[in-house]
């Protein structure tokens, strides 16, 4: 009997601890308000404050805009947590509320959820008034105010007014860029002017130096060489002949510079450069170095042989203009 009695007294404090140490790990909640009665339509403040073991999760469980029926929740701080003595965790949340129904409300608990547990706060309660008023008296009732007109601010209308400039601005810069796109010119103002076009025999000779320089054939660049080659021979008969030599066959233009006298004593000359670029072009012929130095030797000598004549004035004329000129200065002195 002792030994059943002592194994009675010893589960009755084991027991006895538990439910003390589950009592010092559970969550308290406390509400308090700042101010208990109020006038329809009035703030005030709702205080709660938890307190949990630093480890515990807790959730605290605010209604989303309303406290109650009548009783209104305007905004929720954020928590605001520190941590104290004995490992405890404070939590401090603020809930602002208002009531539009004059009443004495007995405000419903909130609620903390701890692992399993619910644990509620105390109750506080909030008188709403009526304004008071004295029927006695209607020469104190107002009537209601007109509508204010808020004042000019400059700073209202800035949105407005820099959306109009931006649109004028933006306006002026496209009918400015058609503009300058109708009438074929560069859409800076100030670029750089164009250099002097030279005329079409300096042209030639230049870029006939220039492909010299470049020895493409000496590099295996056949088709290279003799586009270039053809291109600038091109060009230059589209200036010198006026014909549409870009858009022509070499057939063609042979046939079209054979009748022209000025062509006749570099005609094959020409024809060699010609025939012989049309076979490497499309036929992919490799042609010896000598046939290379040839075809460019050709096309200086075309170049060279039907620039136009440079006209000199006739010396009978020029000797007639002086005697015309003293005869002139004679009468003057006269």
């Amino acid at each position: 009997m002792k030994w059943i009695k002592k194994n009675i007294v010893v589960l009755l404090l084991l027991a006895w601890a538990a439910g003390m140490s589950g009592a010092k790990a559970q969550s308290l909640i406390e509400v308090r308000i700042d101010s208990a009665a109020i006038l329809i339509g009035e703030q005030t403040k709702l205080h709660l404050t938890v307190t949990t073991p630093k480890d515990h999760p807790v959730q605290i469980l605010i209604p989303a805009d309303t406290l109650m029926r009548g009783v209104e929740i305007l905004d929720a701080s954020k928590s605001d947590s520190s941590l104290i003595e004995n490992d405890r965790l404070v939590i401090k949340q603020d809930l602002l509320i208002t009531s539009f129904d004059s009443a004495l409300y007995l405000l419903p608990p909130l609620k903390v959820v701890d692992g399993t547990d619910t644990v509620a706060s105390n109750q506080v309660a909030l008188k709403v008034s009526t304004v008071p008023v004295n029927a006695d008296k209607p020469e104190e009732f107002n009537d209601i105010k007109n509508v204010w007109k808020p004042p000019f601010v400059w700073a209202d209308y800035y949105p407005i007014i820099y959306g109009v400039l931006l649109g004028l601005f933006l306006l002026c810069a496209l009918l400015y860029i058609l503009k300058r796109l109708r009438n074929h010119k560069s859409l800076l103002p100030f670029a750089a002017p164009e250099e002097p076009k030279l005329p079409p025999y300096e042209q030639a000779i230049k870029e006939l130096d220039e492909i010299k320089t470049r020895k493409l054939w000496q590099q295996g660049l056949n088709k290279e060489y003799y586009t270039a080659l053809t291109e600038t021979l091109r060009r230059y008969i589209v200036e010198r002949f006026g014909v549409n030599a870009m858009e022509m066959t070499s057939g063609e233009i042979l046939d079209t510079l054979q009748g022209k006298e000025e062509v006749h004593p570099v005609f094959d000359k020409l024809k060699q450069i010609l025939s012989l670029s049309d076979f490497v072009k499309f036929a992919k012929v490799h042609p010896l170095p000598d046939e290379n130095d040839l075809s460019i030797s050709n096309a200086y000598s075309f170049v060279e042989e039907t620039k136009p004549e440079e006209t000199t004035p006739e010396k009978g004329t020029s000797a007639q203009q002086a005697a015309e000129e003293s005869n002139n200065e004679a009468k003057i002195e006269e």
